[in-house]
């Protein structure tokens, strides 16, 4: 499908560059971008993509009837213009976090019933990173056996003095949990194969003084166990924004998922560790791929959900802002 058209509704965060580019790594076309005022990364973002034009509003985004659209907005914004797309026949690839409250999400689910439109959330710590697709194939094959337990590791450095007003405010990004462990929550479902799971404890708390910066979730379903860490301490020696890495534990193996560094070892990024009962080595991930663009252009022309099943998206959200909401209180 390489006459997809696409356009951006927000620039309010980076993750647009890399949503934008991927899709046209798949050969569509964006016909261009809105957003409002001047966000931080807009700069980046023309310089990126000087060919791709500005539109007014998003009236006259949805008037040009793309076929999908990218939605990096504030977060608190993103379900309301996921809506607005939808009704208007347009399918949607959101940043995470895809909503920030439960009615939020709600309005959502309804739009997609009564639409039939796509809702993806571009869960980018494993749709944007080669060694979690490697991780999957091993999976897949029968590697490390039935998976049981997920540790999800997303540390972020905090670039105080870049960060807008919204990323202070709970009522505008969502809150640590909703925003930061959406993708660890995520990454548990999928691996160990659970559609649902009991957030058995949830915290977010403020350790710097005016900002939840540190938060941790543990959950458990049927299928497997999972524990996630996310927090706003990267040290400013690291060479990237923050040391994620993803175990994944086994009943015959372990995988360890150092995403974008290894400190003290190899350079580079997206190093497997594999452990099993005949193998023990360090798999450089690099050449792995990101099926997930290509997967979502076969969905956009088929109406199907090889990309990620619509209902992954639903709850991945519902348990992060469950998770958000029992922290909260």
């Amino acid at each position: 499908m390489s006459n997809l058209r696409i356009a951006v509704l927000g620039i309010d965060h980076r993750h647009a560059y890399g949503m934008l580019g991927n899709m046209q790594d798949q050969g569509a076309e964006c016909v261009g971008w809105w957003t409002e005022g001047t966000p931080e990364p807009l700069d980046g973002f023309v310089k990126r993509f000087p060919d791709v034009p500005r539109f007014p509003t998003v009236d006259a985004v949805l008037e040009a009837k793309p076929d999908m659209v990218i939605i990096s907005a504030i977060p608190c914004d993103r379900a309301a213009l996921a809506i607005r797309a939808m009704d208007a026949g347009i399918d949607v690839m959101s940043d995470k976090p895809g909503c920030t409250t439960l009615a939020q999400l709600d309005a959502v689910k309804d739009c997609v019933a009564r639409t039939g439109r796509i809702w993806s959330v571009d869960f980018s710590e494993r749709f944007e990173v080669p060694c979690v697709t490697r991780a999957a194939e091993l999976v897949q094959a029968g590697a490390i056996g039935r998976v049981v337990q997920t540790v999800g590791l997303g540390p972020h450095r905090l670039n105080r003095p870049t960060r807008p007003d919204w990323f202070f405010d709970p009522a505008r990004n969502g809150g640590i949990l909703t925003d930061i462990a959406s993708h660890q929550i995520d990454q548990f479902l999928y691996f160990t194969g659970a559609s649902d799971a009991e957030v058995t404890l949830a915290t977010a708390i403020s350790i710097g003084g005016d900002f939840q910066d540190f938060g941790e979730i543990a959950l458990r379903a049927p299928e497997g166990h999972g524990y996630i860490r996310v927090d706003w301490f990267t040290p400013d020696a690291l060479p990237t924004w923050g040391d994620g890495r993803l175990t994944i534990l086994g009943t015959e193996g372990t995988i360890e998922l150092r995403k974008y560094v290894d400190v003290g070892g190899a350079d580079g990024t997206d190093h497997l560790l594999l452990t099993t009962g005949t193998r023990c080595e360090k798999i450089d991930a690099r050449d792995a791929g990101l099926p997930y663009f290509a997967r979502l252009v076969v969905d956009i022309r088929d109406r199907s959900e090889t990309a990620m099943p619509q209902s992954h998206a639903f709850k991945v959200m519902e348990l992060a802002l469950r998770a958000q909401e029992m922290a909260d209180a």
